[in-house]
């Protein structure tokens, strides 16, 4: 049985070494597919040291199915260029699994910055030392692959998987735990867990050398005791990664569906609190206004005692006036400062952690707005962003502002799959049609169908909205 074992996995040899690069390169094309760089989560800023490991790796394992063959036929400087090559993205691809589990260490403390610069200074050490003054001094070909080889096992690879295996476990603990998602923490613990196993699998089972640990746990110690070779065990450790950071992924979705869902109520919100505002200064503030006038036309007509207390009566419906104007400025902008850049910028910084917006501000300076304009293009902007974070699936949003020959136009165009046959029956398209007519602008919508959308909104400036004079910002 152990001669079966051992001629049929020499046999199959090529087979193995193809599948164990497809896993890695998979885990690599997956991540990149699932780009998260807006998230929010440290996860999504070191799954590319990540998704590089798998690249490299995956490459450097094809290596040792395709040199052999090209052996064949190429020259032997050629083939020990390749076999260089090779050795190369092995350490390269290690010191990227190392530089992953640092960066889920993030934030380091002030003292412990300069471990970010850790693996990389090990890998030119590694690239100094026993790649390029070993092959300068050590005569023997086979011994020099086998030095390199490793060295940068023990050197990269050992504490470069078990630092990410323990990075994972402590971003599931700190981030992902709060988020109340514990199938996705569950399914982060087992992509530590395979990561820990390849590292150990990887850093400690060598070629056989004439130093220790090499001389006793190596390869052939390891075939020999469970007949399998190690490739195999570090293919089923990075076939259980690949799918269990493939399912972890879907964090990513959960997060930007939670982040449009907050999108969606701070524009109710917001329309909430307008309408609050107008009712106050348009219903009950006339009304005690009103009340106030009357009070004292009545008191310049009373005498005696009666002309005091009314005059104490106006007094107080001016305190109560002043009361309710006092909440006003906390639902509208300060007509003073109210500028309609900087009340955009929020509400596209916010939209920002889920997609890449571009701004362009094409105004020579920025125009001067009522409050309640700027209020109702803040809450347009914000509408037409949400609607195509959530329907357009466009890869990017872009937004131009400008000014030209007394009128205003905002723009907001996605790259997504257009507009449905029946736009009207958006309850987001119907508000942002209510905020052009309240604003007396004109709206248009541009879709066509695969190309995107480009939300349109044309506002003729009045006199008292000229814009201001240049700024000097020094």
């Amino acid at each position: 049985m152990i001669t079966f074992f051992r001629e049929w996995f020499s046999i199959n040899r090529p087979l193995v070494y193809f599948v164990y690069g497809q896993v890695f390169f998979i885990l690599g094309l997956a991540i990149a597919m699932q780009s998260r760089r807006y998230s929010r989560l440290n996860l999504a800023r070191s799954l590319p040291w990540l998704a590089g490991f798998g690249f490299l790796h995956g490459f450097n394992e094809w290596g040792d199915l395709f040199i052999p063959i090209q052996s064949q036929f190429l020259d032997t400087p050629i083939i020990a260029f390749l076999n260089s090559i090779q050795h190369f993205l092995l350490a390269a691809s290690f010191a990227l699994l190392f530089q992953f589990g640092i960066e889920l260490m993030r934030p380091l403390p002030e003292k412990w910055r300069w471990l970010r610069l850790l693996p990389a200074g090990l890998f030119l050490v590694w690239l100094a030392g026993p790649f390029w003054a070993g092959l300068m001094f050590i005569q023997d070909v086979n011994q020099w692959h086998i030095l390199v080889n490793v060295l940068a096992r023990y050197e990269l690879c050992l504490p470069g998987g078990l630092l990410a295996a323990y990075g994972l476990l402590r971003q599931t603990r700190i981030q992902i735990t709060p988020l109340g998602l514990p199938r996705i923490g569950r399914t982060l613990k087992i992509a530590a867990g395979a990561l820990a196993v390849y590292g150990l699998l990887g850093g400690l089972i060598v070629p056989a050398a004439s130093f220790f640990p090499a001389n006793v746990v190596n390869v052939e110690t390891f075939t020999s005791i469970f007949l399998v070779p190690p490739p195999v065990f570090r293919s089923l450790a990075g076939l259980v990664l690949v799918v269990a950071v493939i399912r972890a992924l879907e964090v990513f979705d959960i997060e930007t569906d939670r982040m449009i869902r907050q999108m969606e109520e701070a524009q109710v919100v917001s329309i909430e609190r307008e309408r609050i505002a107008r009712d106050l200064h348009d219903g009950a503030l006339q009304q005690v206004y009103a009340a106030g006038l009357l009070a004292q036309s009545l008191g310049r007509q009373a005498k005696g005692p009666l002309r005091e207390g009314m005059d104490r009566l106006v007094m107080t419906i001016n305190q109560a006036i002043d009361q309710l104007r006092a909440f006003l400025p906390q639902l509208r902008p300060d007509p003073k400062s109210a500028e309609l850049i900087p009340a955009l910028e929020p509400v596209i910084e916010e939209a920002r952690r889920a997609m890449t917006i571009d701004t362009l501000w094409e105004t020579p300076a920025p125009p001067v707005l009522l409050p309640e304009q700027i209020s109702h293009l803040v809450a347009f902007t914000r509408e037409a962003l949400s609607n195509a974070l959530r329907h357009a699936q466009t890869p990017k949003i872009e937004i131009r502002l400008t000014c030209v020959d007394g009128h205003l136009r905002l723009a907001v165009r996605d790259f997504g799959r257009g507009l449905s046959t029946s736009p009207d029956a958006g309850y987001g398209l119907r508000n942002m049609r209510d905020r052009a007519r309240l604003l007396g602008a004109e709206l248009k919508f541009n879709s066509n169908p695969g190309k995107g959308t480009t939300v349109t909104l044309d506002l003729p400036m009045e006199e008292h909205n000229e814009p201001h004079p240049p700024v000097d910002r020094g």
